[in-house]
């Protein structure tokens, strides 16, 4: 089980890391001013999105469930910071496939946001982090 736990936390954390590079990347798209970059950065989206977030979500909801498995009773009827947790990871996926839906806004030269929206909108997955931290470490319920 530790070594589900271990690769669980491993996979979370690459999640992340593209969950809060992947709008920051967006907030340089949108205020790119010539083709060559856009360019650029409809590679380097697609390629983040793609090979790391994607493939590193699927991870981490995988060794979850797996984790989640070896006491489902304890899990799911005894620990109500877990329904929290798991409400918070449910709005990180509708987060991370709203990501997919502006790259491909991106990807058709469709944007209408200007990057002062993307700095905000990067600021989201951060408090969902901290509260899933302090749901897992502390477990307050």
């Amino acid at each position: 089980m530790l070594w589900v736990k271990a690769f669980h936390i491993i996979a979370v954390i690459t999640w992340f890391a593209a969950i809060f590079y992947l709008p920051r990347l967006f907030v340089y798209h949108a205020a790119a001013e010539d083709t060559v970059s856009r360019e650029r950065f409809k590679i380097m989206e697609r390629k983040l999105y793609r090979g790391i977030m994607t493939p590193s979500m699927i991870v981490v909801l995988a060794l979850g469930a797996w984790l989640i498995s070896y006491s489902p009773r304890y899990y799911f009827i005894e620990s109500h910071w877990m329904h929290a947790k798991l409400a918070l990871v449910a709005l990180l996926i509708v987060y991370h496939f709203y990501c997919g839906h502006l790259l491909t806004i991106f990807r058709n030269d469709k944007n209408q946001r200007s990057h002062v929206f993307y700095r905000w909108f990067n600021e989201i997955p951060v408090f969902m982090l901290i509260a899933i931290v302090i749901l897992v470490v502390v477990k307050p319920f």
